[in-house]
This record gives structure tokens, C-alpha cells and sequence, in this order.
């Protein structure tokens, strides 16, 4: 039998990052909270974080790793503890996270973002040894911070139509092009660039690109400008453009003209993460919902009593339970099938950020004007969910994989 309740070295983790949240965490969202509640005091005029958030961002994030939560799901091969961690612990504690705080803990920082693209990523298992030296505990400390540079204006989904291009030079290469919608490349000191080694295999789609780590040096790879979004006036997405950048071979990812290989390392489990975020955050705005909803009076009684918002109320609370049993089902399938579920880890991600987005939505309509309001944090949370539609795949392409898949015979729903 199948068990999804939180076993106790969960919960013990759980506690942890509670104290850490109590002692780091909170004290910098009441220093900070000029900036979290007006976004003109977040950003500077070119749409990054201030220096000041910068810097307190950086030292969360070392705190963070020297408590050990920064790098707990990072392989044990790159200095991480992920062995003792597999993906239903970490949709348990993202999700339990999510649903405690919300859309409240310091611009987000005290998620363990080792997973993917800020820190010990299951794609530097590609570096050289040497380089692994030099790296990992740069990366482990949260002293540096790495993006992942796949994305280009014309080539998001259809990754085929990259157009940054590397040329061998001698034992370097030459990086020319621009990547965008890259998250943290604002404020990376590395970026893991994705760019065409042989056009001949990329016109054949049988390969042909080929992953860098590019540092940024202020020259040749730099963060040419911070992508907004949402009503934002700044953010943690930004372009980045590369100007003849050299890079010594040794700093190719994984194998020469099999960029593709190093991409899929850490995308399965960052769309755990994803979808267990989406499932925490419609619980916490349901909450906040039933609340006001116990309080909010119309027609002589609180808003409780009217079926037209408990019809609401059933529709968040089925919304949740599909998409929890959803991912935690895909995540221990994750653990115990020898072979990855593709197809459910393409319905989790379309099915959860979808169903977050519904549920926040209703909770807003619930809360009325009051929802539309900054003091609830729930116009925040709705902004958050329609974003998580479009990265790392977007809805309609999960829909594609789940149908491919189908149509390969993957027709297995246990």
C-alpha cells in the first residue's frame, strides 16, 4: 500500500527549516519590508534586485548551505545529501513549505534551489574532474550561483532552432549569440550555455550542440538586460548576450555535441519541485479563503453560509486532492519503477500548474476586494501560478509528450 503521510525524518526536516526560517528569515522581512511591500524599492532602475537585497539574498543563501538545507537534494557525487532524499520526499517538503508560507518568506529564498539551475544541478556531473574541484564547493557554499542558458528568442520549446553558435579555436572555443528568459542570470557568476558545435547534426536533429560553462566577465558573457514580467518592474529573469566568448575545452558539459543529454539531467525532478509548489500554494490560498470566508459578512451572515461560495470551496478542494495524489503518485513511481513515468511527470507539471492557478483564482473571487488587495499576498500567488505554465515546458507541450507517449503504447495508468 501506497503511504503519503509525512514520515518523521520529513518532519524533522520540516522543523529545521522552520527555526532556520525563524531566525534568518523573518528578521530580514521586517528589515526589508518597505521593499517586499512596494516593488520601486526592490529594484533598482534597471530592473535588479538593489544591492542591499542582493547582498542579504547571498547571505540566506550561505546560511542556507552551511545549515545543510541549500545543498539536501543534491547528488552525493556533487556534494549534496540527495541519497537521502529521493522525489516523494521532495515533493513532501516543498509542498509543506509552500503551504505554511506561502508567498511570504523572503523573496523565495529559503527554497533549496540546488535542484536545477542556481546550484549543485545534476548537470555538473558533466564537469572534468579538475573542474569539479575548483567548482562544486563554490556552488555547494552558495557563493556562487550558475544559470542555465538554454532559451533563445527564437528557440524556447523548439530547441532545434538555436542559433548561438561555439567555433573551435586551437584548444578553446568561440561563443557567439544570445540567450533570454534565463532565470538568475542577473545575478549568476556562471552560466551553463548551450550553443551549436555541428551544424550538420543539428540540421539532422541528431545532436550537435554542445553545454559550456560560461563565466560572466563583464565583457564577453554578460547579462544585457532584466526581463520583467507580470506587472513586475524587475525580476530574476534576464538575456544573455555572448560577444566572441572563449572558453577552454575543458569546460565543455558531458560530451562534445550532446548538449541534450546534460539538459534532461534535473528537469524530471525540478517538475516535481514545480508541481509540488503549485500543490502547497493552492492549499495556503484555500486557507486564507475559509478564514475570510468565517469572517466576511453579506446579507446579515458571513459569506460561509452562501452555497454559490461553497460550490467554490468544493471545486478548490477537489482541484487539490487530484493534483496532491497526482504528484505524489508520479513521484513514487519516480523511486520504485525502473524506468522514469515521462508521461506522468508531463501530467503533473500540466495538471498542477494549471489546477494552482484555478484554485488562487477562486480563492480571490471569494475574498472580493479584498483578494484584488497586496495585504493578502493572493494577487502575488496568482501572478506566481500563471507563470508556472510556460516554463520548463509549457502546458500544451506536456500535453504533447503525454500523447506521444500514449501513442507508443505507454498506455499504463498504475
Amino acid at each position: 500500500m501506497i503511504n503519503f503521510s509525512e514520515p518523521e525524518e520529513i518532519k524533522e526536516v520540516l522543523a529545521s527549516l522552520d527555526r532556520f526560517i525563524e531566525v534568518e528569515i523573518k528578521p530580514l522581512e521586517k528589515k526589508f519590508a518597505k521593499e517586499l511591500e512596494d516593488e520601486r524599492y526592490l529594484y533598482d532602475e534597471n530592473g535588479y534586485f538593489t544591492k542591499e537585497i542582493q547582498e542579504a539574498l547571498k547571505d540566506v543563501r550561505m546560511k542556507s548551505a552551511n545549515a545543510g538545507f541549500y545543498t539536501m537534494f543534491g547528488m552525493p557525487e556533487l556534494g549534496g545529501n540527495g541519497d537521502q532524499f529521493g522525489p516523494v520526499a521532495v515533493a513532501l517538503i516543498y509542498e509543506s513549505l509552500t503551504k505554511k508560507y506561502g508567498e511570504n518568506l523572503f523573496v523565495d529564498e529559503i527554497f533549496p534551489v540546488g535542484l536545477f539551475t542556481g546550484g549543485l544541478t545534476p548537470v555538473l556531473l558533466g564537469l572534468q574532474d579538475e573542474l569539479k574541484e575548483k567548482m562544486l564547493p563554490e556552488l555547494a557554499s552558495g557563493e556562487s550561483l550558475l544559470c542555465f542558458g538554454l532559451s533563445e528568442p527564437e528557440a524556447g520549446s523548439d530547441v532545434w532552432s538555436m542559433k548561438t553558435k561555439a567555433v573551435k579555436d586551437g584548444d578553446h572555443w568561440v561563443i557567439n549569440g544570445t540567450k533570454q528568459w534565463i532565470t538568475n542570470s542577473p545575478y549568476a557568476d556562471y552560466a551553463m550555455i548551450f550553443a551549436i558545435t555541428d551544424l550538420e547534426l543539428v540540421a539532422n536533429r541528431k545532436g550537435g550542440i554542445s553545454t559550456f560553462l560560461v563565466p560572466f566577465d563583464g565583457e564577453t558573457c554578460v547579462n544585457s538586460s532584466v526581463i520583467p514580467y507580470l506587472g513586475s518592474i524587475g525580476s530574476r529573469i534576464g538575456t544573455i548576450s555572448l560577444d566572441n566568448a572563449r572558453v577552454h575545452e575543458s569546460y565543455i558539459i558531458g560530451e562534445l555535441h550532446d548538449g541534450f543529454g546534460a539538459a534532461l539531467h534535473g528537469v524530471d525532478i525540478g517538475r516535481v519541485v514545480m508541481a509540488a509548489q503549485c500543490v502547497g500554494t493552492a492549499q495556503w490560498a484555500l486557507d486564507i479563503a475559509l478564514d475570510y470566508a468565517k469572517q466576511r459578512k453579506t446579507f446579515g451572515v458571513t459569506i460561509e453560509n452562501h452555497q454559490a461560495v461553497q460550490m467554490q470551496f468544493a471545486e478548490c478542494a477537489m482541484d487539490i486532492y487530484a493534483g496532491r495524489n497526482m504528484l505524489l503518485h508520479c513521484a513514487w513511481k519516480m523511486e520504485n519503477q525502473e524506468k522514469l513515468p515521462l508521461k506522468e511527470i508531463s501530467m503533473i507539471k500540466a495538471f498542477t500548474t494549471e489546477m494552482g492557478f484555478r484554485v488562487v483564482d477562486r480563492c480571490m473571487q471569494i475574498c472580493g476586494g479584498m483578494g484584488l488587495t497586496n495585504e493578502m499576498e493572493l494577487e502575488k500567488a496568482w501572478r506566481h501560478m500563471r507563470a508556472t505554465r510556460v516554463p520548463d515546458g509549457t502546458a500544451e507541450i506536456q500535453r504533447r509528450t503525454i500523447a506521444r507517449r500514449l501513442l507508443k503504447g505507454d498506455q499504463s495508468f498504475n
